[in-house]
């Protein structure tokens, strides 16, 4: 078999280094890598060659390749000139492109998508969401640090006591509570808001105070995401966050509710009562942003609050964000390729299952099936 690494476009990253290279040519895997993929991650042709690849042109490995391996999803006009019997394993964020769905079930493509993998125990080693979430959580918060005109810390000093930084978190998951994490790390006051209360006591046990509404709809099917709540609950809520995110000199954003756009937490109400110099880092900038101003790419400044949209903090890290999604990939394709190197996924186990998107002209992802008609 033969298995393709391909060069992210607009991206530095890469989805699997020479050390795993290595491993898949012990599986009997024949590995091209496109010329040049690992270079932006600090990763050159010369060690993908020296643990046994092949680097060879965008256009070959797209013909030859089996397996087809990329972070960012391929343009239609790639998935069109694939042979059918190629399999795909990217990050297709399919909840939001319907339409890309059903043309990869028309061309009867067998498509995995990373961000599908079933939140559950045994697929926690492959959850590449969680991993790049750890790092948009910890660059945000250090973005963040370096545009705010004030130390995170308190200081004690002849000049007199400087007042810790206040930082607000919306949102408690892998991003957010990493925010957490780093926030308090630098010595500032952090306050989190989570329509979930589960998640407290983690938020408790990095050292942040937790605030909520009461009467919240939770769901455990949401993979630990947020779920759309009430009018009543969302009146509720904007009030007792325009009242904090007043109050704070940080404020980063998280919430995202997969296949829909980002509630938007942040008015420009809220904003505007915020102290001059404050700054507000939206991480669901992609989909729409918590904050009402913010756009997505782009740093805005409104009434001398400084709003950064950026969603992607992953890619500006590239060295470790390549090794923490290459260790998420390999534990998956341990489940899909044989001692062998036959290329066999049990499309019985619920892992794989989960992540395929699209085989054999039928949508297979039972989520996707029920939204995509």
């Amino acid at each position: 078999m033969k298995a393709g690494i391909l060069k992210e476009k607009d991206d530095s990253r890469v989805a699997l280094l020479p050390e795993n290279i290595k491993k898949l040519s012990g599986d009997h895997v024949e590995v091209m890598v496109e010329k040049d993929a690992g270079a932006g991650a600090f990763f050159p042709d010369h060690a993908y060659e020296e643990a046994g690849a092949g680097i060879f042109l965008r256009k070959r490995v797209l013909k030859e390749a089996d397996l087809l391996i990329q972070i960012n999803p391929l343009t239609d006009e790639e998935f069109r000139a694939l042979k059918k019997t190629t399999v795909v394993i990217t990050m297709l964020n399919p909840l939001a492109h319907a339409e890309r769905v059903r043309m990869l079930s028309d061309l009867g493509l067998t498509v995995f998508s990373l961000d599908m993998i079933p939140r559950i125990t045994r697929a926690q080693a492959m959850d590449v969401l969680s991993s790049m979430a750890t790092i948009a959580g910890y660059k945000a918060v250090l973005d963040a640090a370096n545009q705010l005109p004030k130390f995170f810390p308190m200081f004690m000093s002849a000049a007199g006591t400087i007042k810790p930084a206040k930082v607000l978190v919306l949102g408690a998951g892998v991003a957010g509570l990493q925010a957490v994490a780093v926030a308090r790390k630098l010595g500032a006051v952090v306050e989190v808001f989570d329509v979930r209360s589960e998640v407290r006591e983690q938020v408790q046990s990095l050292g942040g105070k937790f605030i909520e509404v009461e009467g919240a709809r939770e769901d455990a099917a949401a993979g630990g995401y947020a779920v759309e709540q009430t009018k009543e609950y969302e009146e509720k809520q904007r009030q007792l966050i325009h009242d904090h995110v007043s109050r704070s000199d940080v404020v980063i954003t998280t919430a995202q509710i997969p296949g829909k756009k980002a509630p938007v937490l942040v008015t420009r109400a809220a904003v505007e009562a915020m102290a001059p110099g404050s700054v507000i880092v939206d991480l669901a900038a992609s989909s729409g942003g918590n904050c009402e101003l913010t756009q997505n790419n782009k740093t805005v400044i409104h009434n001398q609050v400084t709003i950064i949209g950026k969603s992607n903090y992953p890619a500006g890290m590239p060295s470790d964000a390549s090794r923490m999604l290459a260790r998420n990939l390999m534990n998956l394709l341990q489940l899909m390729i044989t001692k062998e190197g036959v290329l066999q996924p049990d499309f019985n186990d619920e892992i794989i299952r989960g992540a395929c998107v699209t085989h054999q002209n039928e949508i297979l992802n039972e989520r996707l099936k029920s939204l995509i008609k």
